[in-house]
């Protein structure tokens, strides 16, 4: 008997996707969980699965198409069966769905300041230095979708290169062209996880024209869904500051020991898995406002925020309260370098239950993230430094962290807020707990 696959809903807020490119023919033989198609979403592009065995009888939708959540986009049959599509598909409408256009080219308005004459200068010339300064977004890395594939397929990190595209973007022939050894020490010294950027001095020789960049759909579904948070959501704010010398020491023997595999463990690893552990206690922020009823949910599902070309994607570790650090490591990173690739699978964004969002490795010393709807929490980190503090009555230097979490007032209040992060703060001053 013949199946439907419909297009699927990849997210609560999500009304239509594109489909961008069929991975199985007509008349192919697919399996179930083989990869039938990509679509576009506001958020990425996702790969999905087909959900039945058989025979690609039928597309019923072409690629580029702008397709409505769950209507029918392929028939998957026996090779020769017959099919009455109208019994099959029943009442839907049969008008082709529309074809999105691309996206406008940015337009530059003229300034009305006059340039001033270039002033002779011994420093290096406009072209040879990349528009955005540093060449790269504040999210991470400036480079194209797919020099970021190339790079992930060969194990190349793209904070090594230099961008030959439009304002210092990576573009893929500097994947292909890497000669892997040939770093700067100015990339090198950049590579470190606090380092601050090189200094580079922007050209001022003359004014730039104002330029209209249509927003992306990431970027507008970011702006959508945090403005209605923002709007809906009674946010309050909680902050706590840990000692993180005792985790610091554990990751480092735990590293050392994870050599030889060439695994390495974060200090964000740590925190999704102390994060998971807290909310058992309370099941308040691990959960979802759903009308006049709060969704206590019963898997512990941390979201991550990953930061992507043009936005962030939220890429979730599954029960991390019950996985290992290691596997949540090792899950969180091939999930966020399919995000940076702009290929990430339907399962790895959805599910979240609890967010957290991390700006440690910028230097960023505090910070309050927006809820993730229809979470009730998002936890905010901010990066481990040495600072003064007073042990036994003098001063030393200690290894501190700040972290924020913000609250949906409508489910929790102040009180259970603090305890929460009280208990995190037991698993992060205790790390060895977090490695049973």
């Amino acid at each position: 008997m013949a199946d439907v696959i419909r297009m699927p809903k990849l997210g609560f807020d999500m009304a239509e996707g594109t489909l961008i490119r069929w991975a199985v023919g007509e008349g192919e033989a697919v399996e179930k969980g083989q990869l039938l198609a990509e679509i576009e979403t506001d958020k990425a592009t996702v790969e999905v699965e087909s959900q039945f065995s058989g025979t690609v009888r039928q597309h019923l939708v072409t690629e580029g198409a702008n397709v409505p959540v769950s209507k029918a986009i392929a028939v998957v049959g026996d090779a020769n069966e017959k099919i009455n599509l109208d019994e099959l598909i029943g009442d839907e409408e049969e008008d082709e769905p529309e074809v999105v256009e691309a996206a406008p080219e940015p337009k530059k308005v003229e300034s009305p300041i006059p340039s001033r004459k270039a002033a002779p200068s011994s420093s290096a010339t406009p072209e040879s230095a990349p528009a955005s300064g540093n060449g790269q977004y504040p999210g991470g890395t400036r480079a194209t979708p797919l020099a970021r594939r190339v790079a992930q397929q060969r194990s190349i990190d793209l904070r090594l290169l230099q961008g030959s595209g439009p304002g210092g973007r990576i573009v893929k022939r500097d994947v292909e062209n890497f000669v892997p050894g040939s770093v700067s020490a100015g990339a090198a010294a950049g590579r470190g996880a606090s380092a601050l950027p090189t200094l580079q001095m922007p050209d001022l020789s003359s004014v730039r024209a104002d330029e209209q960049i249509p927003l992306s759909r990431l970027r507008g579904a970011i702006g959508r869904r945090m403005t209605m948070s923002r709007q809906e959501v009674p946010h309050f704010y909680v902050t706590s500051e840990y000692d993180l010398a005792p985790l610091l020491d554990v990751r480092r023997q735990a590293n050392a020991a994870l050599q030889s595999s060439g695994e390495k463990l974060s200090v964000n690893d740590f925190v999704i898995k102390a994060s998971a552990l807290a909310l058992r206690q309370f099941p308040n922020l691990n959960a979802a406002l759903d009308g006049d009823v709060v969704v206590h949910k019963g898997q512990v599902n941390i979201g991550v925020a990953v930061a992507v070309e043009n936005g962030l994607l939220v890429v979730v570790a599954k029960d991390a309260d019950r996985e290992s650090i290691r596997v949540i490591s090792s899950e969180v990173k091939e999930m966020a370098g399919r995000a940076r690739s702009g290929n990430v699978h339907s399962d790895d964004i959805e599910g979240s239950t609890f967010s957290i969002s991390n700006l440690g490795m910028y230097n960023v010393k505090h910070f309050v993230a927006i809820i993730n709807p229809p979470e009730a929490a998002i936890l905010a980190l901010g990066a481990s430094q040495e600072v003064p503090v007073v042990e036994n009555g003098e001063i030393v230097v200690g290894q501190r962290m700040q972290a924020t979490l913000s609250v949906d007032h409508r489910v929790s209040d102040g009180a259970e807020g603090a305890q929460f992060m009280q208990a995190l703060g037991s698993f992060l001053e205790n790390p060895a707990a977090l490695l049973l």
